[in-house]
């Protein structure tokens, strides 16, 4: 039931939206994982050390830009 009387409800839309915030997490996590890697490669550090401080801070930074979209 929506919360609005006036405003239909829209699945189709909810959906895209949300799929939409799953491809922008992706992204996001894919690109600091990726940085991290090429990084790593140009300072030439084995224990990919960088990679996995890039890959969780682009976690940490997909989580806020999703809290951010639905708040």
């Amino acid at each position: 039931m929506p919360t609005d009387p006036q405003k239909p409800r829209k699945p189709l839309a909810d959906y895209a939206k949300y799929s939409g915030i799953g491809f922008m997490m992706l992204a996001i996590i894919l690109l600091g994982t990726y940085a991290g890697l090429r990084l790593d490669g140009y300072f030439g550090i084995k224990s990919h050390l960088i990679t996995v401080v890039s890959s969780l801070l682009s976690v940490a930074l997909s989580l806020y830009m999703v809290v951010r979209k639905i708040s």
